[in-house]
């Protein structure tokens, strides 16, 4: 049966490398149908209790929710800003949060981070599974990529070997939670 993955760089740039890694690695689960977002297409006000007693949840959030609940997986790339989440991400995050306090319905999680730096984004990869893991008792796997640009290709992935097998067992987690995400899903 067909896998529905909902993909995106946590990252409003253009040129989002952690966008680039999501969509791979969504790609890699087998007979998967991948919907990558850009967070470009959920751009809506910053948060704030005020503005949303005033003029309600915008459409962006209600749709980016719609998209989480018809996923039978997520995959997020985290680009990291100072140390934590892009604003652009957690402004979605924030105001999703706010129509279901469970953002990501327990799907399973594949949790990513790629900098161009030797760190790979590391430190805003643990704030999202520190947060994450509360939010959502489902598996949620990880992996940082470092040295995006030397440990990278667009034709082959990831071309670090052991960088790769890392990678590689993740990625089995990942396709075992999803296997027996369909098969508790079919039984009820």
């Amino acid at each position: 049966m067909t896998k529905t993955i909902i993909a995106f760089g946590a990252s409003n740039s253009k040129q989002s490398i952690n966008r680039r890694l999501a969509n791979f690695v969504a790609h890699q689960i087998s007979e998967a149908k991948v919907i990558l977002l850009d967070l470009n297409h959920f751009e809506m006000p910053i948060y704030s209790m005020d503005r949303e007693k005033e003029s309600g949840i915008p459409e962006q959030a209600r749709r980016f929710r719609e998209l989480i609940l018809s996923a039978d997986g997520i995959v997020i790339s985290f680009a990291e800003h100072n140390g934590s989440y892009s604003v652009a991400f957690k402004n979605i995050f924030d105001w999703a949060s706010r129509i279901d306090s469970d953002v990501w319905d327990h799907k399973p999680m594949f949790l990513l981070a790629t900098s161009p730096g030797s760190r790979g984004g590391k430190t805003v990869l643990e704030t999202a599974l520190n947060k994450f893991r509360r939010m959502n008792k489902h598996t949620i796997v990880s992996f940082s990529l470092p040295s995006f640009y030397q440990n990278f290709s667009e034709d082959t992935g990831i071309t670090n070997d052991s960088l790769l097998a890392v990678f590689n067992q993740q990625l089995g987690l990942f396709g075992e939670a999803l296997t027996l995400n369909e098969i508790n899903t079919f039984q009820k």
